[in-house]
C-alpha cells in the first residue's frame, strides 16, 4: 500500500481546534497530556510506597480522594489520541518502525537528541504546570497570559536552536 500524502495543515488545524472547542464543550476541560505520566507515577507510587507518593507535593494531589489516579478525562483523552494516531498511520499506509533522521546523523545520535529533548520538555511541563498541548492550545485559547507568555518562548527557543541543529538534518 503506497502511503497517503498530509493533511493540509490548514485543514488539520481547523480540525484540531474544533476538537479543542468540543472538549471544552463535552468535558468541561482543554487538551493536555502531560498529567497522564503523573498519573501513572502516582498509581504506581500509591502501591510499591504509598505513605510517601501521598506526602509528596507532585503525586499526592492525585491520591487524595482514595480513587484510582486513572480515572480522569486527560486518561481517557491520551488513550484516544493514541488509538487514532494508530488508526490514522494504519489507514494512510504510513505505520513502520523507523526513526526519523538527517543524512549526517546517525540512529544512535537522533534517538540520544530525543531522550534529551524528551526528557527537558518534561521537565519543563513539570515547571509550567502543563504541556505544549495544555499551555498553548488550552491556555491559549482562554487567552491566559502564561500560556501566551509560553509559547512565545516556545518559538524563540525553537527558532534560536533551529540554526545549530539545522546541519543534523540537511
Amino acid at each position: 500500500m503506497k502511503p497517503k500524502s498530509y493533511w493540509n495543515p490548514y485543514l488539520a488545524g481547523i480540525v484540531l481546534g474544533l476538537v479543542l472547542l468540543g472538549s471544552f464543550l463535552i468535558a468541561g476541560q482543554g487538551l493536555g497530556g502531560s498529567a497522564l505520566p503523573k498519573r501513572t507515577i502516582a498509581l504506581v507510587g500509591s502501591k510499591v510506597a504509598p505513605e510517601a507518593s501521598a506526602a509528596n507535593p507532585v503525586l499526592g494531589g492525585y491520591l487524595e480522594d482514595d480513587s484510582n489516579p486513572l480515572k480522569n478525562w486527560i486518561v481517557v483523552e491520551m488513550i484516544g489520541v493514541m488509538m487514532g494516531g494508530f488508526i490514522g498511520a494504519v489507514s494512510a499506509g504510513r505505520f513502520k518502525a523507523t526513526v526519523e533522521k538527517g543524512p549526517r546523523t546517525t540512529t544512535k545520535t537522533r534517538l540520544v537528541y530525543a531522550l534529551i529533548g524528551g526528557i527537558i520538555m518534561g521537565f519543563a511541563a513539570g515547571l509550567a504546570r502543563g504541556c505544549t498541548s495544555g499551555q498553548a492550545l488550552s491556555g491559549g485559547a482562554l487567552l491566559a497570559t502564561g500560556s501566551w507568555a509560553f509559547m512565545l518562548m516556545v518559538f524563540a527557543g525553537g527558532y534560536t536552536f533551529a540554526y545549530f541543529m539545522r546541519r543534523q538534518w540537511t
